[in-house]
């Protein structure tokens, strides 16, 4: 009777750690699809827990939330929160200054496409590896190179960059089934030699601009000295031709309080006073 109760004991033994070997819990934001004997069945697991034949079939997991892929310098990479990490693309610019272009691709996986992609290319780590990665270093080495160098550096190149990139990688995302959101590029990094010339060629440009700016300055101050000038003799001018011998007889003798001089002065210096007879 022992050793029976024995045999059934290790029996249901057997039996709870095969049952739990079969079972298989999908987290939110997850799928997973089982494969029997390595080869995809098509059945696709959703959230929650489920059962599946212990030793037969397995499962791949898929995340469906928005994961990010970031490429960037060593010594930043321990600081990032991205899910998946790479370094720096080493690419030139049109005009042959060497740039290492770091960027930040953020997608998802298209849940209704998980058994293609499962068939097709693999596990999610291949799926980045193959698609993600190998896509995007390609088009992020050879974009740049359609811009020269100051174009990128100033910043006026990077948002066009970025944006043929989205476009180039969109159609190919969707085909491997992935949802491209977003790509950003973070950081260029050009030589010191290049972005010294290219701050001296800034600084002597904001000199150039601040010497024109002062001698407009000046332009205009002569201008307006010169203006006011011509406006003082023109208001001369016109009070000389305005003033007529009438209009001057009419103010003498407004002014006149009606008694007639007492001298006469004479000669250009006035050094002649004669006295006048006065009026009876």
């Amino acid at each position: 009777m022992k050793t029976l109760l024995i045999g059934i004991g290790s029996a249901l033994l057997f039996f709870l750690i095969v049952s739990l070997l079969g079972v298989r819990s999908v987290d939110s934001g997850e799928v997973a699809v089982v494969t029997r004997f390595g080869a995809v069945t098509g059945r696709i697991l959703e959230p929650g827990a489920h059962i599946i034949t212990p030793f037969i079939e397995g499962t791949l997991y898929y995340n469906t939330k928005k994961v990010t892929y970031e490429t960037s310098l060593v010594d930043k990479q321990k600081d990032s929160k991205a899910d998946y990490k790479d370094f720096p693309v080493d690419t030139n610019t049109k005009d042959g200054q060497p740039v290492d272009m770091a960027y930040t691709i953020r997608f998802s996986v298209d849940p209704t496409k998980v058994v293609w992609v499962a068939q097709n290319i693999g596990s999610q780590t291949a799926l980045v590896e193959k698609i993600v990665k190998t896509e995007s270093r390609i088009w992020a080495r050879n974009i740049p190179r359609r811009f020269d160098a100051e174009t990128l550096y100033t910043g006026a190149g990077s948002q066009q960059v970025q944006e043929a990139i989205f476009e180039e990688l969109k159609p190919t995302f969707v085909d491997n089934g992935l949802t491209l959101d977003t790509v950003g590029i973070r950081e260029l990094y050009f030589a010191p030699e290049y972005v010294n010339a290219i701050k001296a060629k800034q600084v002597a440009a904001v000199q150039v601009e601040t010497e024109k700016n002062i001698a407009e300055q000046a332009k205009y101050k002569k201008l307006a000295t010169i203006t006011a000038a011509e406006a003082s003799a023109r208001e001369q001018e016109l009070q000389r031709t305005t003033i007529s011998d009438q209009l001057l007889q009419k103010i003498l003798l407004e002014k006149w309080d009606g008694h007639y001089p007492t001298y006469l002065i004479t000669g250009g210096t006035g050094q002649f006073i004669l006295p006048l007879p006065s009026k009876q």
